[in-house]
């Protein structure tokens, strides 16, 4: 067992120092790490707000949110008659195959490739942002709903089943009651993560603040750049607070009342997907 550990920790080890030999990153490099970023911190106060705003910086933070928004609502409505498809409990493996491994295709592909592919297709600009993000949101909210369809009480789809439902009729009235609260609340997480990635997708010209804030850095104007930081935090910020009492709302108030076990297994799995 202790040779085991001690080759697991020979391997960790050549395995880090060949990352670093690989990004080149020298002793004096990192020595002068700090004071260089203290150097930067220093010019980016006071912020220059009064600038960024005759600017329309924040017309661009708010079109990083309307991207993001827009992008969530088109990932929700493409994932969610996917997922019932790629559920195992729902379809057969010739149906659900494929589907999975097209979620697991879209996932693989991160939004600032897609919005690259996507912007000789639709130009600059916040279109090619917004549909990068919803088709990459398709993969993501597509896995989450499909465990979470896999995870319901077949006892109701029985039922309906027993009474001559067709497909149809178990997902309307033994599926989406027992799920719908918890996708929803995927579909909120999966908003504030799209802000975020909105705010990324401006650097390469697809819409939203990053452009802003990489005009200023290239002509190293720090206390413009600080300011839009600033803002975008704390629209951030903001966004994921309520967000986040608008989840627990929804989990808590739709199966906390009558069954506390299935809001604190909801409230579980939510946790565990930020920490992924």
């Amino acid at each position: 067992m202790r040779e085991r550990r001690g080759a697991f920790a020979v391997i960790l080890i050549v395995a880090m120092v060949w990352s670093i030999s690989g990004l080149e990153v020298t002793l004096d490099r990192l020595l002068n790490a700090p004071g260089d970023a203290w150097a930067i911190l220093r010019q980016m106060v006071p912020p220059a707000f009064a600038q960024v705003h005759e600017r329309g910086a924040v017309g661009k933070i708010f079109e990083s949110v309307y991207i993001a928004w827009i992008g969530t609502v088109i990932g929700a409505l493409l994932s969610l008659p996917l997922a019932f498809l790629a559920a195992h409990n729902l379809s057969p493996v010739w149906i659900r195959g494929p589907i999975r491994q097209l979620f697991n295709a879209i996932r693989a592909v991160p939004e600032l490739i897609l919005a690259v592919i996507l912007i000789p297709i639709t130009g600059l600009g916040p279109w090619a942002g917004t549909l990068a993000i919803g088709i990459h949101s398709i993969g993501t909210l597509g896995k989450w709903a499909t465990e979470s369809i896999e995870s319901i009480d077949s006892g109701p789809i029985e039922a309906v089943e027993s009474t001559g439902g067709r497909w149809v009729s178990s997902i309307r009235w033994a599926v989406f009651p027992q799920v719908m609260s918890t996708i929803s609340s995927y579909w909120l997480f999966r908003f504030e993560i799209n802000v975020r990635a909105s705010a990324v997708l401006g650097m390469i010209g697809a819409g939203g603040v990053g452009s802003e804030l990489v005009s200023h850095l290239t002509f190293r104007d720090f206390p413009a750049a600080s300011a839009v930081l600033v803002l975008t935090i704390g629209v951030v910020l903001t966004i994921d607070t309520v967000s986040a009492a608008v989840r627990r709302r929804i989990i808590t108030g739709s199966v906390g009342s009558d069954d506390p076990s299935r809001s604190a297994e909801a409230m579980s799995d939510l946790t565990g997907i930020k920490h992924r």
